[in-house]
């Protein structure tokens, strides 16, 4: 499956650590496709493991929308369709500024610190797959203060289904990269200031920004 420069990239892990890091840079990178079958025992063989971090792996891929467990075929990359991410785009709009209302006075300097640290990675990151998993992770900050409230729950479910349409993107429109690093940037500063109504139009704005280049991406023939 041509797993071989995300697996040495992901060497120093715990072995379910290393297979889950390692299929999901590929997928999100777009190395394994939608519609892939994942056979576990082909994996644990490329990957040098055992079948159980496999087994562990694809089924928190599964919980991320990565992946589906078909009956037939086991397990599968999650398909791209792109009016499943119209929706996902339209229920993220309507939920994120309401997300920023309940967590703005939440989100302090411990958290806008690891948000910059994410955000420099992203400035420097090459590869698409880690970009749009930093690029996840970045976003995660400022929804997942409230641990399990529902609100949480179904942004993280959305970002983690809207992560294979972003990769191909940027593939599609590549100054989506520097732009959406631009724009990362100025969310942290606004978070400093406290300026709610700021960060909800930029948020809104960069949505829209991402949402556009996946439709892009779908004109060129990357989404179906």
């Amino acid at each position: 499956m041509a797993l071989g420069r995300f697996a040495t990239a992901n060497r120093s892990r715990t072995a379910h650590e290393y297979v889950l890091t390692t299929l999901r840079s590929a997928i999100l990178g777009g190395t394994l496709k939608g519609g892939t079958r994942l056979v576990q025992a082909e994996l644990a063989a490329e990957l040098g493991v055992s079948t159980t971090p496999v087994r562990e792996a694809l089924r928190d891929l599964a919980t991320e929308g990565l992946v589906v467990m078909d009956p037939h075929k086991g397990a599968v990359v999650r398909p791209l369709d792109i009016a499943e991410v119209r929706e996902i785009y339209e229920l993220r709009m309507t939920l994120e500024p309401l997300m920023v209302r309940r967590m703005i006075a939440s989100v302090g300097d411990a958290h806008l610190a690891e948000a910059e640290q994410l955000q420099q990675a992203m400035e420097t990151e090459t590869d698409l797959g880690a970009w749009v998993d930093l690029n996840r992770r970045f976003h995660a900050i400022f929804s997942e203060l409230e641990d399990g409230s529902r609100l949480a729950g179904i942004l993280a479910g959305l970002r983690d289904s809207a992560a294979p349409y972003i990769s191909l993107s940027l593939e599609a429109r590549p100054l989506q990269v520097p732009e959406a690093n631009a724009e990362h940037k100025q969310l942290i500063a606004l978070y400093r200031e406290g300026d709610e109504a700021a960060i909800i139009e930029l948020t809104l704005q960069h949505l829209a920004s991402t949402l556009a280049a996946i439709e892009q991406a779908h004109e060129a023939g990357l989404i179906g």
